[in-house]
């Protein structure tokens, strides 16, 4: 996998509104791993697509009328089949985070990048999500000298107490193997 101008080559550009500049954009130096499904336990629709892009019916669904009006992106999603769809440049910041906390240092969203698994916090995620995570991961540590294979957390790590994704059914062990080990820079 290459990055080319911020941008994943492999991936399907689809670009969202909802980001901004980063305070400092060569601090990028966390990986935020996330998890989305809409409607809630749905999956293969292009309902993530429209919802990063300001483009979601709140009619479509019931859900939606909470959600609708929320202006929100990742960097990236990693479909169920392992497809990539990148919504904002690298050197941007994405609008994922929330509130957050990690190494003490607040807002995470101005120093990650955050990575959405399509799935559900209690579903397993596929062999392609993992395999696709693992070479996006192996693509931005070659890319960015500030990341470390350390610094990947969960959205529940830096936002405890109000996030719990990507949950239980994310094997950190699992993703470690496929980079070659676990965490030592």
């Amino acid at each position: 996998m290459l990055i080319e101008r911020h941008w994943l080559t492999e991936a399907t550009q689809n670009p969202s509104p909802n980001f901004d500049e980063r305070p400092d954009p060569s601090d990028i130096s966390l990986l935020v791993i996330h998890c989305i499904s809409l409607p809630p336990g749905e999956f293969d629709n292009p309902y993530i697509d429209r919802f990063f892009c300001n483009r979601l019916d709140p009619d479509a669904h019931p859900y939606f009328k909470e959600i609708g009006r929320m202006t929100v992106s990742a960097h990236l999603v990693i479909k169920r089949g392992g497809e990539i769809v990148q919504y904002v440049p690298f050197d941007r910041r994405a609008w994922h985070a929330g509130q957050s906390v990690y190494a003490g240092r607040e807002r995470c969203n101005d120093f990650s990048i955050g990575i959405e698994l399509e799935g559900t916090e209690q579903t397993d995620y596929t062999d392609e999500q993992y395999r696709q995570l693992a070479a996006v991961i192996k693509a931005l540590l070659a890319a960015y000298p500030t990341l470390s294979g350390r610094r990947i957390a969960g959205h529940s790590d830096i936002a405890p107490g109000r996030k719990t994704d990507p949950g239980p059914s994310f094997d950190w062990k699992r993703l470690y193997d496929l980079l070659e080990g676990p965490p030592t820079a």
